[in-house]
């Protein structure tokens, strides 16, 4: 069976073996597709209980035993199956209406289905649909039906429709569609086994023959009256109950929500609610931790050292003062990341999440976007990277280069750890506090980027009107819960753990070249290493924010490459340095931060911390962010949008820092 090219786009894990059958996942935005493949794959692809989660196509081996019920092995190479029959590849498409592409996203997903040669299009496609609203999803079906697909309906949201009075007999509806319906729960991984067996036997039966050939047929529009009456067929034949509209509890929590003034200011006070419980319980903990990595870990890793005879060289500086400094430090935020993504996660798979579209919408407008482009703006408060894929829900083009020159200041999570940091160490108890106001800037550079930005480069460009399903509330399941969580913990680990040691290496090595004579290798102050060398020389650009002191301008210049390096090059800077002849030891990490702020900025250590805050939240987002960004919109943009960020960030910098230290 020959691979589908398309699916290469960002998979999230690897297919089944090069023989199996491949099955694609599509419908409509929101109707639990991703959740559906995490169910059937055991991967962790992104879920959310709001429309355009997917934007990216995500791939993973689907394995079941001879009964149907899904292989708890995710890791097992198919031993666990009778024949190859037993694993599919399985394909979560991004969410589409129809095969009639308003996005980028949903291109994909046409060209995965439709205009990909006939050998290479997957073998049967699942279109996951909402029992609560049934004709939303049958058009997509009709126009499967109508290539050359072999198609299984499965039917999710049924507890919504029965709610809402509405209850759906699969198997007269199956008669109607002319293809299977199987009925699921996948949040509860309930009908999987079934969905298993239909499958098998769909792709037992021969490939059927299109009703309609070419692109062109199916684009038809003299056809649509045709196929909504077909779909107006199938639903009044495969559903009962009244169905009629009445006020739910989604509906009543949504005339809060959703209001014009009472719907922004509910969604700062839950935003502010989770940075401050995030800190504050958090913060006992990353106390614990902290101590335990510079006490305990660094002397037991001391000890071990001078044991083998390694002790007072270049090595032990290297691994106290480089990685057990450097780590330990990015280490002691985990439980304030665990905190922050089990709250967002809530947030999520509530349906609340979806609703900051519309009450952002009026905002949004203001700089030529529609409501739905604060989506990959969300994405981007956990990281840039997928945000700027995000953007692909956006059907104009110049709305997508707009955001994904937006998505970068944003604050996502590795800044966060910044913010926490010199939040505890200046305001203490009103630490979630400064966290918060840190995302208000984050929203006021957005927008105040943006309205500038379109009303220089694209005058002309319009927001449509803002149309979005939103998804009613439910009780988050503390299954899903805990596995999103857990997968952007990792994620973070991951992603940080890779980027930490390269760079703590990196720069214990700049500090231990000495640039005087007198000193080797190993045995030289910071100051008068390359490393303290090339940050004193770059340290005076900062003069003006109040923020000269050269070990801070270091940090900024790690910050390139990845924000999370931003903290453990500070921390390994500090704990190599040593304390100049006749100066008082300024103590722990913290102590030598707040005075660093404080002599740097003459007196004014607040205005000062202030504008770093500023500065490290606008300027040049991380490589990675950068690749992003050069795939998404081009070379030019992604080189033109760091141009503006350093601009934003040293003009916004130094203008916190002149007014600030008026008053403070």
């Amino acid at each position: 069976m020959p691979t589908v090219r398309a699916a290469c786009h960002g998979p999230v894990g690897e297919g089944a073996g090069a023989d199996a059958p491949i099955i694609a996942l599509a419908g409509a935005p929101n109707v639990g597709k991703s959740t559906l493949f995490n169910a059937l794959t055991g991967l962790r692809a992104t879920t959310g209980n709001w429309p355009g989660t997917t934007v990216d196509v995500g791939r993973g081996a689907w394995r079941f035993k001879p009964d149907g019920k899904v292989c708890a092995c995710t890791e097992c190479s198919g031993d666990c199956a009778v024949n190859r029959t037993s694993e599919f590849t399985l394909i979560d498409l991004p969410g589409a209406y129809s095969l009639d592409p308003l996005s980028r996203d949903e291109e994909l997903t046409r060209t995965l289905l439709v205009d990909a040669p006939v050998a290479e299009r997957p073998d049967a496609v699942v279109v996951v649909a909402d029992a609560a609203h049934l004709a939303r999803s049958l058009y997509l079906v009709a126009q499967l039906r109508e290539t050359t697909h072999r198609v299984v309906v499965a039917l999710t949201m049924n507890d919504v429709a029965r709610k809402a009075d509405i209850e759906v007999d699969s198997y007269a509806l199956a008669e109607a569609l002319g293809c299977p319906v199987v009925v699921l729960d996948p949040r509860r991984r309930q009908g999987l086994d079934n969905l298993a067996r239909v499958v098998r036997e769909a792709l037992a039966r021969p490939t059927p023959a299109p009703r309609l050939t070419g692109t062109p047929a199916l684009d038809d529009l003299s056809r649509d009256d045709e196929r909504f009456a077909w779909v107006e067929s199938a639903v009044s034949a495969g559903t009962t109950g009244s169905g009629a509209e009445r006020v739910s509890t989604s509906d009543r929590i949504d005339r809060v929500a959703t209001h014009p003034v009472a719907g922004p200011l509910l969604f700062l006070a839950v935003m502010w609610l989770v940075f401050q419980v995030t800190t504050t319980v958090a913060a006992p903990l990353q106390d614990w931790l902290d101590g335990f990595f510079s006490g305990p870990v660094s002397d037991a890793a001391s000890a071990v050292l001078g044991a083998i005879g390694l002790g007072g060289t270049w090595v032990e500086g290297l691994i106290v003062d480089g990685l057990v400094a450097g780590v330990g430090m990015l280490l002691t935020f985990v439980p304030l990341m665990a905190l922050m993504f089990v709250l967002l996660a809530l947030l999520e798979d509530s349906g609340y999440m979806a609703r900051a579209a519309v009450v952002t919408d009026r905002l949004m407008r203001t700089i030529g976007l529609p409501g739905k482009a604060f989506l990959p703006l969300v994405v981007g408060f956990g990281c840039n990277v997928p945000a700027i894929a995000a953007t692909r829900i956006l059907g104009d083009a110049r709305q997508r280069v707009l955001v994904s020159l937006l998505v970068p200041f944003t604050s996502c999570t590795a800044r966060l750890t910044v913010y926490v940091m010199l939040g505890t160490i200046f305001f203490e108890r009103a630490a979630g506090t400064a966290v918060f106001v840190m995302y208000l800037a984050s929203i006021f550079a957005v927008v105040g980027v943006g309205l500038v930005l379109r009303r220089t480069l694209w005058r002309t460009m319009g927001a449509e009107p803002l149309v979005i399903d939103l998804p009613p509330y439910q009780a988050p399941t503390a299954r899903l819960t805990a596995a999103v969580s857990w997968t952007r913990l990792q994620g973070f680990l991951r992603t940080a753990s890779g980027i930490i040691v390269v760079t703590v290496c990196a720069v214990w090595l700049l500090q231990a070249i000495p640039t005087k004579p007198g000193y080797g290798f190993g045995d030289v102050p910071v100051r008068d290493s390359a490393y303290g060398v090339a940050a004193q020389t770059i340290a005076p650009v900062f003069a003006p924010a109040g923020f000269a002191q050269w070990q801070t301008a270091s940090a900024l210049v790690v910050g390139f490459v990845a924000k999370e390096a931003v903290i453990s090059s500070w921390a390994q800077t500090y704990a190599v340095e040593e304390p100049e002849e006749g100066a008082e030891d300024l103590g722990d990490f913290g102590d030598q931060v707040a005075a660093a702020f404080e002599s740097s900025s003459g007196g004014h250590p607040l205005p000062a911390v202030w504008a770093f805050l500023w500065f490290l939240m606008a300027y040049t987002p991380c490589v990675a962010t950068l690749a992003a960004q050069r795939r998404e919109v081009g070379l030019k943009w992604a080189v033109f949008g760091v141009a503006i960020g350093l601009v934003v960030a040293w003009v916004g910098a130094v203008a916190i820092f002149q007014v600030g230290r008026l008053f403070w």
